[in-house]
């Protein structure tokens, strides 16, 4: 695989330096600055080549190119952000770029009620508290009918949770779930939330569904004819969240996706993360059925604290948690192997460290959440030893 790492430009505290030193080869970038629909401006795409450059590395990865909140209930401009995401893949074609990430996810991105939760041994990690979360829907977004979305123990629970909740810890969970795509500006009060749950009135799965697959028939054919792969992040995480309906949380939603554009351009990012929170997916079985489509991976783990579905879990270690990598990582170089076989040009598939916890000097450094430069370097040396030793010649599964 292509060991890659995911930098938010120059306001990011950990640098491509950094990230070539933690033994990335390549670099996950994207232009958060420009505004969700508009098309990238040729020269700042250039720029951002240059900057990633001047750091001894290259830009591998677009994460992402933003689908706007108009294309996914198809209102408002959403036919002109469609051209416009076209025409951006052009550019980014035209750059050198022949992977592009993008979400499907309505209003929120990934969720978290905890950016920076104290692990067992002080590190800080990313956490999704499921009554926590529950008791902001019900009791701070007061969200009309949320009360009867939940199991009455739970929401008992979350009522209790919320009664002695501090005025900080209100603001803390009204942050944390309202803010936007990780590196940008964007994010919600929560009058703005409820203003952009409101447009989600009268779509339900089945029509999310029927959107992306009218998306997908307008951009596929363009990233074919320029040569990029897209590929689509799952739901994280992977649930409805807040009323809101959630279609790539599983691999027959993923099959949906995929059969029903069935090009190799059209894609899957297979993030072991999101996909781990739920206890029904199996991460290695996934990982070699979808194969053939997936086109960049995010690996990371999550300790989950309950079977059901929703739960509670943390981002745990990498190579710890509920997900069993080495599994992945093998079937991962078994469709490598296939690919070089077939002459394929992407047999080599980008993967990256995904999030990781603050250790060391990442606690005071304060990157980005989920992003330090410690906890990552730990989880890519950890990656790339597994992957290392599946290449050895003696097991062959790499070679």
């Amino acid at each position: 695989m292509r060991h890659t790492w995911r930098w938010f430009g120059p306001l990011d505290r950990v640098t491509v330096q950094d990230a070539a030193q933690a033994g990335a080869t390549g670099i996950v970038s994207a232009l958060h600055h420009i505004p969700t629909g508009d098309v990238w401006p040729q020269d700042e795409i250039a720029k951002r080549h240059a900057e990633i450059r001047a750091g001894g590395l290259v830009w591998d990865v677009v994460e992402s190119v933003p689908v706007s909140e108009d294309i996914k209930t198809q209102r408002g401009d959403w036919r002109a952000h469609i051209v416009n995401w076209s025409e951006t893949l052009r550019r980014l074609a035209g750059s050198g770029i022949r992977t592009v990430c993008y979400n499907f996810m309505p209003v929120l991105d990934w969720t978290r009620t905890d950016l920076r939760w104290e692990t067992r041994h002080g590190a800080r990690a990313m956490r999704f508290d499921l009554p926590d979360f529950v008791a902001f829907d019900i009791h701070i977004l007061q969200r009309p009918g949320a009360a009867e979305d939940y199991p009455a123990a739970l929401a008992d629970e979350a009522a209790r949770r919320f009664a002695v909740f501090s005025d900080s810890r209100i603001a803390d969970l009204s942050r944390n779930i309202g803010a936007g795509l990780p590196g940008s500006a964007d994010g919600y009060t929560l009058d703005q939330l409820r203003e952009r749950l409101a447009t989600y009135a009268g779509i339900d799965a089945d029509r999310l569904r029927r959107h992306l697959t009218d998306f997908l028939a307008e951009v596929v054919p363009v990233a074919e004819q320029v040569g990029i792969n897209i590929c689509a992040h799952p739901d994280d995480p992977p649930w409805p969240l807040l009323g809101l309906p959630r279609i790539l949380s599983t691999e027959g939603d993923y099959r949906a996706m995929l059969d029903a554009v069935p090009s190799r351009a059209n894609g899957v990012t297979f993030c072991t993360g999101s996909l781990g929170a739920r206890s029904d997916n199996d991460l290695p079985a996934m990982a070699a059925r979808l194969a053939e489509r997936i086109h960049f991976v995010h690996l990371r783990n999550v300790t989950r604290e309950g079977e059901e579905t929703p739960c509670s879990f943390f981002e745990d270690e990498h190579l710890e948690g509920g997900t069993d990598m080495v599994a992945v990582i093998a079937a991962l170089l078994a469709e490598e192997a296939r690919r070089r076989a077939e002459g394929r040009a992407d047999a080599e598939i980008p993967m990256r460290p995904d999030h990781g916890q603050d250790i060391l000097d990442d606690l005071t450094r304060m990157a980005q959440p989920g992003y330090p430069a410690i906890g990552r370097l730990k989880g890519l040396a950890e990656l790339r030893g597994v992957e290392r030793a599946l290449s050895h010649p003696r097991l062959g599964i790499g070679a």
